[in-house]
C-alpha cells in the first residue's frame, strides 16, 4: 500500500469522478485507475461500486478512506515538522468574513505564497457564524472572525482588532454635538445580521445597555451595508478606519456618541486535534499583516 494509491482514493472520492482526481494529482486518469486497481488487488475487495455512474465508495472503500485520510494527514504532519518550508506540499482551506477580504486577505495570501510556495490555499468567503460551523464539520483549516464565541472545541488565538463607528450620510444625523446612544436608537439603524460575529457582539452591547433600536433593518452583506449608509437609510456601524477614505470625500459622516463602541477582537480558530506547524505559521503570518485600515491590501 503506498502513499500515491491511497492519495488515488482519497481525491477521488472527494472530488467525485476518476477524471478530477487526475487533474488534482497532475497524472493521467489510467494511472489513477491502475493506483485504485492495485488497492482493490492488494486487499482482494471492491473499494468503488462500478454499477452508478458516479464514483461512489462500497463500505469497505469507505473504512479504507477513513484510513487513507488519517494516513495522509500524518504524512503531511511529518513534512511540516521535519522538512523545509518550500517543499511543503497541501492544501490549507481558510475562511474569512466579508471584511477580511476585503482588506488584508490579498496580502496575507501573498505573504503564504511566499513562504509556501507549494501549498494550496481553498479560501471561504462567509459570515461569522458559518464559517465557526465549517471548523466544526472539518470543511475548513482554521477560519479567522471575530472573537464572539465562546467554545472549548475550538481554540483561538488573537489576530488584531477592528475600531468601529457610528456613521451615517452627512445631515442625517446632527453631528455637531455628541448624542446619547439612547437618542441614537430612536433613529433608522442599518444593523448586521445574526449570523455575523460583530452583529452578535454589537447587539448584545446594546441589549446591556437597555437600548433597544427602534426601527432597525438587518442587513447581511456588508458592501450592501455601506451602501445602504451612503444612500442615507440608516445609521450604521462601520469600520472607521476602513471606510475613512469615505468619510474624508465628504460621502460619509462619523458621530460622536456615548457610550463609544467597543473595539472587536478578531481570532484564528482551528479545531484543536487539527494543530499543525504549518497552520500555526500560517496565522503568525496573519498576525503580521492584519490591517483592517485600508481596503484591497497587496503590499
Amino acid at each position: 500500500m503506498t502513499f500515491k494509491q491511497l492519495e488515488a482514493l482519497y481525491w477521488i472520492a472527494e472530488l467525485g469522478s476518476f477524471a478530477l482526481a487526475a487533474q488534482k494529482l497532475h497524472t493521467s486518469q489510467s494511472a489513477v485507475s491502475k493506483r485504485v486497481h492495485e488497492l482493490e488487488l492488494a486487499f482482494d475487495t471492491a473499494l468503488f461500486d462500478r454499477t452508478q455512474r458516479s464514483a461512489r465508495l462500497t463500505d469497505k472503500g469507505e473504512e479504507m478512506f477513513m484510513l487513507a485520510k488519517g494516513l495522509l494527514d500524518q504524512r503531511n504532519a511529518a513534512i511540516e515538522q521535519f522538512g523545509r518550508v518550500e517543499v511543503i506540499e497541501r492544501r490549507v482551506r481558510i475562511g474569512v468574513t466579508e471584511l477580511t477580504a476585503m482588506t488584508w486577505l490579498p496580502r496575507w495570501v501573498e505573504l503564504i505564497q511566499v513562504h509556501y510556495p507549494k501549498v494550496s490555499l481553498e479560501p471561504d468567503v462567509d459570515s461569522s457564524v458559518n464559517l465557526r460551523e465549517k471548523v466544526l464539520a472539518d470543511e475548513l483549516d482554521l477560519v479567522i472572525v471575530p472573537d464572539a464565541f465562546a467554545d472549548s472545541r475550538i481554540p483561538t488565538r488573537p489576530v488584531g482588532q477592528v475600531e468601529s463607528a457610528w456613521i451615517c450620510k452627512p445631515g442625517l444625523v446632527d453631528a455637531s454635538r455628541r448624542i446619547r446612544l439612547h437618542e441614537l436608537a430612536e433613529h433608522q439603524m442599518l444593523l448586521q445580521g445574526s449570523r455575523s460575529g460583530t452583529g452578535l457582539l454589537y447587539d448584545s452591547w446594546m441589549k446591556n445597555l437597555g437600548v433597544q433600536p427602534a426601527r432597525p433593518i438587518v442587513v447581511h452583506n456588508l458592501v450592501a451595508l455601506i451602501g445602504l449608509t451612503i444612500s442615507g437609510l440608516g445609521v450604521a456601524y462601520l469600520p472607521r478606519l476602513a471606510v475613512g477614505q469615505m468619510l474624508a470625500d465628504g460621502a460619509l459622516a462619523q458621530l460622536d456618541v456615548a457610550p463609544a463602541l467597543p473595539v472587536v477582537p478578531y481570532v484564528a480558530m482551528y479545531k484543536g486535534e487539527h494543530r499543525s506547524s504549518l497552520l500555526a505559521s500560517v496565522v503568525m503570518l496573519a498576525q503580521e499583516c492584519c490591517d483592517f485600515s485600508r481596503m484591497f491590501q497587496s503590499d
